[in-house]
């Protein structure tokens, strides 16, 4: 194998290795149902794709190739299908795209508002009255 095949090779799987990791990071931080399915249907398609290129270039022309082949041709017509579908049936079943902050806004903490912790202790308060009333 030449030198070029393998340089190009170890490019192909370095750039797939680089989409698969930024993609699984994209699943995990993005907010939404549609952000994290954009996220995973690029590393299916992108990711994978790439690195299964440069297995084609280190494995030479044989059976291997062929059916690394198929299975590109397989990954890139199934995931983005895949995909579109997930997507169309969460959008038909109603599930809202979640809105990003304002650039330049500070984002909430995990803890609820004070109101709402106000609230909910009162309730507490409310149930813990009838319970010694009764």
């Amino acid at each position: 194998m030449s030198a070029a095949v393998e340089v190009v090779s170890a490019i192909l799987l370095l750039t797939g290795a680089v989409f698969c990791v930024i993609g699984g990071i994209g699943v995990v931080r993005l907010p939404d149902l549609y952000s994290r399915t954009h996220a995973a249907s690029i590393t299916d398609t992108l990711g994978a794709g790439l690195m299964l290129l440069g297995l084609m270039g280190y494995g030479g022309f044989s059976l291997v190739t062929v059916k690394l082949i198929l299975i590109v041709v397989l990954l890139w017509v199934t995931s983005p299908t895949i995909a579109h579908a997930l997507v169309k049936a969460a959008h038909a079943g109603g599930v809202r795209v979640e809105e990003a902050p304002a650039e330049g806004a500070v984002e909430a903490s995990a803890d609820p508002a004070p109101e709402a912790q106000e609230s909910t202790d009162d309730a507490d308060t409310e149930e813990e009255g009838a319970n010694h009333d009764g």
